[in-house]
């Protein structure tokens, strides 16, 4: 058998610093450099298509607000509902952890719908296909900010990359795959592809059609990485798929029949013009 040094051994601390009971954790500062990072390649977005800066603003605020309520919703609702049903205060202690990324999808719709019916200057299909550019990009932060709470990690493995993430099994030291960076890596492939698409495509790419490739990829990813993946929660043991995975579907479902909406749309709009 392999000598356990041969693999990389994980045991960062979570917390950055910690003054009394005030801590800085490396999940929270890459989760708020998400939105920080976003703000500002947006911003050259909203530059370029002629929007004023303040509208970007008041979206940025919206989303903030939409992902941290969809994301602690959906880790309560879809992972913990018996739970969370019967001590509803408890969904409030956001700071105990506890976030769903399929939540936080709900969320970020949600939010700009609510935005572009008050904003009527904007159309909803429009501002998420520019939304949806760092959202990818923010993927790839929240699942770095994963590994460095050595959390959502994936099944024993032997392979010359695997992790061993010691502050999760201090007395059973076994090598795993390293599922967040194989996430953040493909979010952060994909944030580059998304960016080139509009780049090359812009003005002339349908409104939706980054929104949809956007909900194709990212779920497909994130659906066939769950395979490599530990169950979150015991009753995951029970289903022919774990939640993940049931809860991309219809993700991936709704991409692709916006899309085959758009290109069915195109053609019959070419066929009138001819």
């Amino acid at each position: 058998m392999e000598s356990l040094l041969n693999y990389i051994h994980w045991n960062v601390n979570p917390e950055i610093f910690r003054i009394g009971p005030f801590a800085v954790r490396w999940y929270g500062l890459l989760f708020v450099s998400s939105f920080i990072v976003g703000f500002f390649l947006l911003k050259r977005v909203w530059e370029r298509e002629g929007y004023k800066v303040e509208t970007l603003d008041k979206l940025t605020m919206y989303m903030m607000v939409a992902t941290i309520i969809g994301a602690r919703l959906g880790h309560c609702l879809f992972y913990q509902p018996g739970y969370y049903l019967s001590h509803p205060f408890e969904i409030l202690k956001i700071w105990e952890g506890g976030l769903a990324s399929h939540g936080a999808a709900l969320g970020i719709i949600a939010g700009i719908y609510i935005y572009v019916k008050k904003y009527k200057e904007f159309r909803f299909l429009w501002v998420i296909d520019r939304v949806v550019l760092v959202v990818a990009l923010s993927g790839f932060f929240i699942r770095m900010g994963n590994l460095m709470n050595s959390e959502i990690y994936g099944h024993i493995t032997h392979l010359p990359w695997a992790f061993i993430f010691e502050r999760s099994y201090p007395d059973v030291l076994v090598p795993r795959h390293p599922t967040q960076i194989y996430e953040a890596l493909c979010y952060l492939l994909l944030f580059f592809y998304l960016v080139r698409y509009y780049y090359k495509n812009f003005p002339n790419f349908k409104e939706g059609t980054i929104f949809s490739i956007f909900l194709i990829v990212l779920f497909t990813i994130r659906f066939f990485i769950e395979f490599l993946k530990e169950p979150q929660v015991d009753f995951e043991h029970n289903l022919p798929l774990n939640l993940g995975q049931l809860l991309s579907l219809p993700f991936i479902a709704l991409g692709i029949f916006l899309l085959y909406y758009l290109k069915r749309k195109t053609g019959k709009e070419e066929e009138v013009t001819k």
